[in-house]
């Protein structure tokens, strides 16, 4: 399983920072994983698929 952090989904989904946390916050967006104390990502297949229904 590969994790994507924010700057990587940015890049891939041609998101803003604020457009995933509010897509995310509706629900219309993957939900991010702790991968840290202090640092979460993103599952990178979630991405794809959500890349896919879009």
């Amino acid at each position: 399983m590969k994790f994507l952090r924010r700057p990587q989904v940015e890049r891939l989904t041609g998101l803003s920072r604020s457009s995933i946390y509010a897509m995310v916050a509706d629900g219309s967006f993957p939900k991010q994983v702790k991968i840290g104390r202090r640092a979460v990502a993103w599952r990178e297949a979630d991405i794809l698929e959500w890349m896919v229904q879009k």
